[in-house]
């Protein structure tokens, strides 16, 4: 009998994931029987799946709570992947904190907690970081949604921002811009079942002097080239997927920044529902479902 898959999304991005036509068939052309669905939709039977991979959940930010509750009712009905605790662990930045405890170079991390005192915490940042520019953004969030950057003289503008997230029940991420972002870009590396798979280069998401997060809708839009990492880039990529908690995930993105001394650095780790470029990869979608399927296997 052919794998019954589910590739899960989410109705607000629906037509907006560029993954999942050539993953659909991919996956097709492997054997398998392959549905599209949306996770909150209540008409789906998710026992009836061999396999759930979550793919382009990209509204769970403002539904944690109720995408988490959904993550451990659809695992106990069937194969979820990335599983329930990696999802918890990566849903939240706080893991940035956790990755440097490990001796994982991380960019910069601060953060403010609701009921925290802002003002405080920021002069304590900024008295920490000798920044030209910083960024503030909520520690649940996807897409560069809520996510801004801020001159150091800006400080103000900085606080007001922290305070709304704060206002919300959000806690707040601070770290210091790292201005070779804006001539490299990022660095995102792609692994499958822990194997390296390909990367791509991301030009910088946050212009100078914006007075509003760069998203439209879901999520910021893009510049994407392919790019070939350095090897400094794959070795922190391989002592990142070392560090984890929870061992090598099915599919890991890991997006890397260099620092004023041209060294790489964590900016996030996506283990949830991360882009995964396969248009810039000849064969990575392939890749992608033979990983699938021989972890449905195993």
């Amino acid at each position: 009998m052919k794998p019954v898959i589910a590739l899960v999304t989410a109705r607000a991005a629906r037509g907006l994931d560029e993954d999942l036509p050539p993953l659909e068939v991919a996956l097709g052309a492997a054997g398998a029987e392959v549905h599209v669905t949306d996770w909150d939709d209540p008409e789906v039977n998710w026992a009836s799946f061999d396999l759930a991979v979550l793919r382009s959940t990209w509204d769970y930010t403002d539904r944690l709570r109720e995408f988490l509750v959904w993550v451990e009712t659809a695992s106990s009905l069937t194969g979820l992947l990335n599983p329930p605790p990696v999802v918890r662990w990566n849903t939240d930045k706080h893991y940035l904190a956790e990755l440097a405890r490990a001796g994982v170079a991380v960019v910069p991390s601060s953060f403010i907690e609701p009921g925290g005192n802002a003002e405080q915490a920021l002069t304590a940042f900024l008295a920490r970081h000798d920044c030209a520019e910083l960024v503030v953004k909520p520690s649940v969030g996807a897409g560069s949604r809520d996510t801004q950057r801020y001159a150091r003289r800006e400080n103000g503008a900085a606080l007001a921002h922290a305070k709304r997230l704060l206002d919300a029940q959000r806690s707040v991420l601070l770290q210091p811009y790292l201005e070779r972002v804006d001539e490299d870009g990022e660095t995102a590396l792609m692994y499958f079942a822990g194997q390296f798979s390909h990367a791509i280069r991301k030009g910088p998401l946050l212009p100078p002097g914006a007075t509003a997060s760069p998203a439209i809708g879901l999520f910021a839009p893009e510049k994407i080239t392919p790019r070939t990492p350095g090897t400094d880039e794959l070795q922190l990529a391989d002592r990142i997927l070392a560090a984890l908690p929870f061992g090598a995930p099915l599919y890991a993105r890991i997006d890397l920044i260099r620092d004023a001394e041209g060294a790489p650095c964590v900016l996030e780790i996506e283990l949830t529902e991360p882009s995964l470029f396969f248009a810039y990869a000849t064969t990575s979608a392939d890749r992608f479902a033979n990983a699938i399927l021989t972890a449905l296997a195993t």
